[in-house]
């Protein structure tokens, strides 16, 4: 079979550029967005099956070995700045709906504030974002990077790790590409059309946490109370001896952190 014949089938709305090995899709994904929409226009999707300087939030590095999921999607959506981590909870339902669809019944996925996704309790993927807009205009682009454990995962993670094969399945990349670009163009339309808050409804519904005692480690400080909601901007809702805090960007734990 050659390269060609092996690359999914995606709904035309996409732009696949494949690699097999990349420094970084969001790097490259970039690149290609500050070139304009002629080069990189609504729906582009970088996809590689390795890479070498793989990042996610805050700077830390994600580990991006052969065998598991790494793109970064580009696009181009008409809303002010302040809208586009709203493409965060589009995301991560997109990503629910993807586990559901490649994996046997049985299988306990969540989504865990603000971009982490959950596989019977251990994270099997994140989200990261990135934004480019100026001030008091719309969006110009929004990178959307999604890593997946599908072969591997890390060791001694702050937050337990684990991958598809460690819980009995196995997706191939390409299986798990095409369910994810189809589900993310219904959430991404579903936004478009109806707005944040279905889309807030129903990430709340596939949410992990809500209700329980938490941890949230910010950049300063290190908080803890009870996850009361999710904002109706996306903003984690912590209550603290009765006062609601809301808090736009953490780190969650559902048992005591590790020590960085």
């Amino acid at each position: 079979m050659t390269e060609e014949q092996s690359l999914p089938r995606l709904p035309a709305v996409y732009n696949l550029i494949y690699f097999e090995t990349v420094g970084s899709t969001m790097t490259e994904a970039r690149k290609l967005a500050d070139q304009g929409e002629d080069a990189a226009p609504d729906g582009t999707l970088i996809w590689s099956r390795e890479q070498t300087e793989g990042r996610g939030r805050r700077g830390n590095n994600w580990i991006s070995p052969k065998g598991n999921f790494y793109s970064s999607l580009i696009v181009r959506p008409d809303v002010p700045a302040a809208r586009a981590a709203e493409l965060s909870f589009v995301t991560g339902c997109a990503v629910f709906d993807t586990i559901g669809e490649v994996c046997d019944p049985g299988y306990d996925c969540r989504l865990k504030w603000p971009n982490d996704i959950l596989l019977n309790d251990g994270k099997v993927g994140g989200l990261l974002l990135e934004t480019k807009a100026e001030a008091g205009k719309s969006v110009e682009y929004v990178i959307i990077g999604l890593g997946v454990n599908l072969k591997s995962h890390p060791k001694d993670t702050p937050y337990p790790a684990t991958d598809f094969v460690d819980q009995g399945q196995a997706v191939p990349d390409t299986v798990f590409l095409e369910a994810y670009a189809r589900h993310f163009m219904e959430w991404a339309s579903k936004w478009v059309d109806e707005g944040f808050a279905p889309i807030r409804a129903q990430w709340k519904w596939r949410a992990a946490g809500i209700g329980k005692e938490i941890t949230v480690r910010l950049s300063d400080q290190t908080l803890e109370g009870v996850f009361e909601d999710i904002a109706e901007d996306g903003a984690l809702m912590l209550s603290q001896n009765g006062k609601i805090r809301h808090i736009s960007a953490g780190d969650v734990y559902f048992t005591p952190a590790k020590e960085a």
